[in-house]
Formats: structure tokens, sequence, C-alpha cells
């Protein structure tokens, strides 16, 4: 595009329209540019307070054939590097944990994924308690699982938590203190609240694992017991060693060479005092025979 000499020749009536938008004065000239046919923008430099960076913009325009600039308007524009406000938000997402005062209220938030309704089943058998026997009495909502999860994290790695200065170099947890308050409900697993005066913690939140110099038992030497228990004597000189052996097995019987089943006395049993068995007066006799024998040998 072909640069508009009556527009790039009125640096001046940019200057004093741009003073007139100021009290602070207009810096150098920083140079001109064509926004179109007949239409131009001159820059010079911003002498706000603040405002590192700005620049004053002018923008003219003529008719065709004429030699006579119009302004037509004047803004501060930031340049390259220029220090920004920040982006904007509503006044709601705007908000930070301690910015409310005295005074102040919060706008209505209904989707907080932090809360739930008071009737609703929760994984806290505290505020289910308070929801079956206070329907319609007690709160409308109550702490979902994720509003206990973000306050429990928030709390344990903020200043009532184990990784405080305080409590690195406590000689005991609050855990054993006596000014140490339990909390109801689930986080009585985890935290409690500390009723020292004198603890730079009283009427906090403090976990089982913090501590601090107020401990209730500070400077207390533990009792020691009145058995005084000796060293544990061990008499390695005399050992007596046992051999293990491996399981008594019972006799193996043998196997016929055909590969039938062995006799036993199961399948066989003996026949004893039958008539017409091979066999039967033979036994006869030799049981006499052990009778006699005995009786002899009682005798003598």
């Amino acid at each position: 595009m072909a640069s508009d000499q009556v527009l790039a020749a009125a640096v001046d009536q940019a200057r004093e329209a741009a003073s007139e938008a100021t009290e602070h004065g207009i810096g150098e000239h920083l140079g001109f540019y064509l926004e179109g046919d007949r239409v131009g923008t001159h820059m010079f430099a911003a002498s706000e307070p603040g405002y590192v960076g700005w620049h004053w913009a002018v923008t003219l325009a003529r008719t065709p054939r004429s030699r006579k600039p119009t302004i037509n308007e004047v803004e501060l524009l930031p340049g390259r590097g220029a220090l920004l406000a920040p982006e904007w938000l509503p006044w709601a997402e705007r908000l930070r944990p301690g910015d409310v005062g005295p005074g102040d209220v919060l706008p209505y938030q209904g989707e907080d994924h932090r809360l739930d309704q008071g009737y609703e089943q929760t994984d806290d058998v505290e505020a289910d308690r308070v929801a079956i026997y206070e329907l319609g009495l007690g709160r409308a909502r109550v702490l979902s699982a994720d509003g206990r999860a973000e306050a429990f994290t928030r709390w344990y790695e903020g200043e009532g938590g184990p990784n405080a200065e305080a409590a690195k170099k406590a000689t005991a947890p609050c855990s054993t203190c006596g000014f140490f308050m339990k909390m109801s409900g689930s986080a009585r697993r985890i935290f409690g609240v500390c009723a020292n005066e004198w603890s730079p913690s009283d009427g906090r939140v403090v976990s089982l694992d913090h501590g601090c110099g107020a401990h209730s038992e500070t400077d207390v030497r533990g009792r020691k017991g009145e058995w005084q228990q000796s060293e544990p004597v061990i008499d390695e000189g005399e050992l007596d060693s046992f051999e293990l052996g491996s399981p008594r097995s019972g006799p193996v019987s043998e196997t016929p060479d055909d590969g039938g089943p062995a006799p036993s006395s199961e399948t066989e049993p003996p026949v004893v005092g039958g008539e017409g068995q091979p066999g039967d007066d033979a036994e006869a006799g030799e049981a006499e025979a052990d009778m006699e024998a005995g009786g002899e040998r009682t005798s003598e």
C-alpha cells in the first residue's frame, strides 16, 4: 500500500489530539502506518505511571482530494513487552481463600463438587447419621468425598501437619499430648484440635503427627521400671546334636513274578478248624506238643 503523504505529515495534529487525552504528557513519536486508503495512525510513547511499554495511538483520515486530515480516535494501546493486567474473571471466580473479610458474603454455588445433599448417603459415618436422624432439621448439604479429601490434604500439608517447622523440632507428637482434642467423623483418624493456649496451634486443626514445644509432657523424663532386666546369657559350650533319620517304613511284600497281587490276610483269610480240610490233624498235633513243652518248662 502506497504511503499517504498528507496523513504522514500530520504529526503535530496527532500529538495535540493525544495531549488532550492525558495529563502526564506525550512522549516521542514512534512511527506511522496506514490502516487503509486515506486512513493512518500515529504512535507516541506513553508517560502514564504504571503503563510501561504502552503507547498512544492517534488515527486520522481524510476525504479524497482533501489536504486536511481529521482525527478519528485516540487510544492507549500495549506494545511488545507491555505490563498487562491479568485476564478478567468474574468476581465469584476471582476470590481466593482469605479474601473474605467481615461483612463480605460469597455468592451461592448450586453446583459445588465439595458438597452433597444432606439426604444423600456419603462415605462419612457421621454425615450419614446426621442425614438419617436430622432429615429436615439439619444441614441442607454436607461434605462430599471430594470436599473431605481436599480439606484433609490442605490441612495435612499446611502449618498443622507434620512438615511444619514446629513439628520437625518437636520431641513428641500431638497424639500423645493431653491438650489434643480429637475431631468427630472420619477426620478423627487423622486430625484433632489443639486446646493449649501456650501453643502456636491453639484453636487450630492439627494432625496426629504434628507437634510443638508446648506438649503437655515436655521435659518429663521417662520412668524406669522397678525390674532391672539383665542381658540374656546363651551357653553355647555344650550342645547336644541329634541326627534326624528317615520315617519308619513297613515291610515290603514281595510281588510274584507273574505280576499278580501278593497274597494277604485280607484277600485269603486262614481257615481254622474246618472239617475235611487237609492239614487239620497236623496243626492240632503241633498245638498239643507246644502245650506239653510249655508245661514242662513251667514245672521246672
